[in-house]
This record gives C-alpha cells, structure tokens and sequence, in this order.
C-alpha cells in the first residue's frame, strides 16, 4: 500500500505537523475542515507544505519516526528545498 510522509504547517503560528497518509485527495480535506488529526484542528496546520510518496506505507511511517526526531530548522530547510514559498 502506498504512503506519503506529510508535514502540515499553520499559516499563522508557523507550527509543522508531521504525519503520515494514505489517501492525499481525502485527508487534506479533513485537515482542512478540522475533521483531521487533534494537533492540525488545535494548531491550524493545514497547509501541506511537504509530501514524499512511499511505495510501502511501512517506509512511509518510518520516514515519519525520523522526521520527527530533526531540528526544526532542518525541517525548514527540507521543506524550503521543494517549496520555496
């Protein structure tokens, strides 16, 4: 099953979710409306600033795991990288 590694950002606060999903054209909806996970609804980071495709959703969550442990600001950069703006 495919996945895709996500970060998530807050227009606002500037706060990045990472995440993990299956289906791109179902869940940025659901962030959207605040059906998504508890942090995007409490944080407003919805906007899909970064994506990578995993052809096995097992890859996926482990980029996740790793993601999650970087700096800030390499997280930034990583995001600048691919979507300057």
């Amino acid at each position: 099953m495919t996945g895709y590694a996500t970060m998530t950002a807050s227009q606002k606060r500037g706060t990045i979710y990472i995440g993990v999903i299956n289906d791109t054209g179902r869940r940025m909806p659901e962030h959207k409306s605040g059906q998504g996970s508890r942090f995007t609804s409490r944080y407003g980071a919805q906007r899909l600033v970064w994506y990578e495709e995993h052809f096995d959703i097992r890859d996926a969550i482990q980029r996740e795991k790793s993601l999650k442990r970087w700096p800030r600001q390499w997280k930034i950069k990583l995001i600048e990288k691919i979507n300057p703006e």
